[in-house]
């Protein structure tokens, strides 16, 4: 029979894949002809040879010659049992299809090869051990030659947010991404943009609004999120290849990997706006990805399955399972190796290649960027195609200089209570002398640069830089012999900043030219618009129709320092606390001990936590959530520095150790439990913060 037939909506008489199709089939949905040879043709018949003669021989034989028109098309032969693509349980991979089937006896093979993977289930009831043939159709399709396919869950099968879809595209084909032959490029979409994605994917941004309506449309058919098999063919047509119910989805409150922003917090201390999104967090999620997998420190498993670094509401966190600041408790073998023993092997190969050669790619790619820097000019001389042509290129760029910063900091040695002169620093300085020559900031910027590296990037007009502070006239790296591995790590990030500030330059310059043309109301609101919507605003003066609600619209509070997101579909998130740090207490000479981070250097010190809007007193200890870079021009003046995230590695942990100050990170629950006007000590060696008795206050 044909799946355009009634009887094929029956699953007992042409399988669950049949039955699935047939149904989408005549709901609309873009499902390819097809023909089903049923449960019951075959019986309890044994597997036959191309040679033997059955009933069902002459109806099989006008099948595959209207498929494949005679031999002139190669047909897909299809398992489509009974007993798969449950609610409960897929059966995925247990049954045999074949592809490229292009002739008479080899379509008869390809039958006896579905029959016989029926063979391989052991149905409820059954004898243990006991193999039973399951109810088995076969379905007959021409072969489409995809130009792109894949998977996609109409729910993430990880966090279990409703909200989301997850697609693996590869220009290889479905088969290619369902057989694990390729990892697909990953991409999460809403319902209204992108939320994760390759920069330069095989999808486009049409083809991805495609499948997004065709994950919805499939739920409103099947009455749940789908796993969908899909391939676009050669005329750009997107076809439904498979549909069945997602079977293994998170159903805890909270589920996924372990977020936080410390990790990213000081490139991004702010909520981001849509454009600022798009422009920055793409290519720092790719950067990393490609370096992860490079460095060979986690599976591609759950390197594919993992956001990376991920926003809510504008927010942005990165994946800390990932980089080891998680909430998973680990045995004592995977503290000192988390990866599995062969992959060890290879990771161990190809680090030790990297560690030697990355200095100088390092220093190729800091010299290449500074002279495509010195190349642009100024924006408001370039077209808009120019215009948008450095946005998109950008991307590149700041991947690579992510991808490298990280690596230099994971495979090059650091000495935590060494101190290095940072960008942040030079910046601190040149700010200071170009206020006390009487220059405007953005005379500053244009003369000094580096004054970047103290304010996070921004879309917007020209910059405002932090109330600059006295500094001291000498620090301890300024005698220290400079460590090269270091000053390219700082050359990097310095890099990657620049990048930024040139694609806010431009972007808020097309945002003027849009507003003078009447597209927005102001250049302020292209920081609302998508990056794919801002380059159709330019090209066809079209904007979307909401833009105008979009503008102020309130984004997220301040992330936890730990958070999982919660599954029911409204990004919610929902605090943490760690497992392989404990809130340690005992009692020692009269002092209680509240928290231990990491030691970030800079000695030992005490203070009064500083409390208020207003600039700390000199000599006070600052607690924060994230390390901001705004905090920089207070250092100086600070006896003590704790933050609930962060890395030893970050801007304001090494300037700290340059100016001497005290500095612990990752103090779990530091801003709560160190209360504005409390005495502490902060020991930057061990990462040790100790609350002091208030019949003690004061003492070191």
């Amino acid at each position: 029979m044909t799946l355009d037939s009634t009887a094929a909506l029956d699953s007992e008489v042409v399988g669950a894949k049949a039955s699935s199709l047939a149904r989408a089939l005549r709901a609309g949905l873009p499902v390819l002809p097809g023909w089903v040879a049923t449960t019951g043709a075959f019986g309890a018949l044994p597997l036959f040879g191309d040679d033997t003669t059955l009933p069902v021989d002459a109806e099989l034989r006008a099948a595959w010659s209207e498929a494949s028109e005679e031999g002139g098309r190669p047909l897909v032969v299809r398992s489509s049992s009974t007993v798969e693509d449950g609610h409960t349980s897929s059966m995925a991979g247990m049954f045999t299809s074949v592809l490229d089937v292009r002739d008479w006896r080899s379509f008869r093979r390809a039958i006896d090869t579905v029959l016989e993977s029926a063979e391989v289930v052991v149905l409820g009831g059954a004898e243990d051990g006991a193999r039973v043939r399951a109810p088995m159709a076969v379905l007959i399709q021409p072969q489409l030659l995809p130009t792109v396919g894949g998977v996609m869950f109409g729910v993430d099968p990880v966090s279990g947010r409703t909200d989301h879809i997850v697609v693996s595209a590869s220009e290889a084909g479905p088969a290619a991404v369902v057989g694990g032959e390729v990892d697909g490029s990953r991409y999460v979409l809403s319902r209204r943009r992108v939320v994760e994605g390759p920069a330069h994917g095989p999808l486009t941004p049409l083809q991805l609004r495609h499948l997004a309506a065709l994950a919805h449309q499939a739920e409103r058919v099947f009455g749940a999120p789908q796993d969908v098999e899909w391939a676009f063919g050669p005329d750009g047509t997107l076809w439904l290849l498979q549909s069945r119910p997602v079977t293994a989805v998170g159903a805890s409150p909270a589920t996924g990997p372990t977020l936080g922003p410390g990790p990213v917090a000081e490139t991004f201390p702010d909520a981001l706006l849509p454009l600022e999104e798009d422009l920055w967090v793409e290519p720092l999620r790719a950067g990393l990805r490609s370096a992860l997998a490079l460095a060979g420190t986690t599976t591609r498993r759950r390197l594919a399955a993992s956001p990376v670094v991920t926003t809510v509401g504008g927010r942005v966190a990165a994946d800390l399972d990932l980089f080891g600041a998680g909430n998973e408790p680990a045995s004592a073998l995977r503290r000192l190796d988390p990866r599995p023993p062969i992959r060890r092997l290879v990771a161990a190969w190809r680090v030790g290649r990297l560690r030697a050669a990355l200095p100088d790619l390092a220093a190729d790619l800091v010299a290449k960027v500074d002279a495509d820097l010195l190349a642009v000019g100024a924006v408001n001389r370039l077209s808009d195609r120019e215009l948008l042509g450095l946005l998109q290129g950008s991307a590149q760029g700041l991947l690579a200089l992510h991808g490298h910063e990280v690596l230099m900091g994971w495979l090059v040695e650091a000495d935590a209570t060494t101190s290095t002169t940072t960008a942040a620093s030079v910046g601190l300085r040149a700010l200071a002398n170009g206020r006390a020559d009487g220059l405007a900031d953005d005379e500053i910027v244009r003369r000094h640069p580096g004054v970047l590296a103290l304010v996070p990037p921004r879309v917007g007009p020209a910059l405002t830089l932090p109330p600059t502070v006295a500094l001291p006239a000498t620090s301890p790296a300024a005698t220290d012999q400079p460590d090269r591995a270091a000053v390219l790590r700082e050359a990097l990030r310095l890099r990657a900043r620049w990048l930024q500030e040139l694609t806010a330059r431009a972007s808020w310059e097309l945002g003027e030219r849009l507003a003078t043309r009447g597209a927005i109301t102001g250049a302020a609101d292209v920081r609302w618009l998508r990056l794919p919507e801002l380059v159709d605003a330019v090209t066809t003066g079209a904007v979307p129709a909401d833009t105008a609600r979009r503008v102020g619209s309130r984004r997220g509070a301040p992330l936890p320092a730990r958070f999982r997101l919660t599954a029911d579909g409204s990004a919610t998130p929902a605090a943490v606390r760690p497992a392989h740090r404990g809130h340690r207490r005992h009692r020692r000479g009269g002092d209680t001990t509240q928290g231990a981070g990491t030691g970030a250097g800079g000695g030992r010190g005490s203070g009064r936590v500083h409390g208020g809007d207003g600039p700390p007193e000199p000599g006070a200890v600052l607690v924060v959530r994230t390390l901001d870079p705004g905090l920089a021009p207070l250092l100086p003046r600070l006896g003590g520095l704790v933050a609930e995230t962060g890395s030893f590695l970050s801007h304001l942990a090494i300037l700290a150790r340059e100016f001497g100050v005290p500095t612990a990170v990752g103090v779990n629950g530091a801003f709560t439990r160190f209360p504005a006007g409390a005495d502490v000590v902060v020991d930057g060696t061990t990462g040790e913060v100790i609350l002091v008795d208030e019949h003690r206050s004061g003492a070191a």
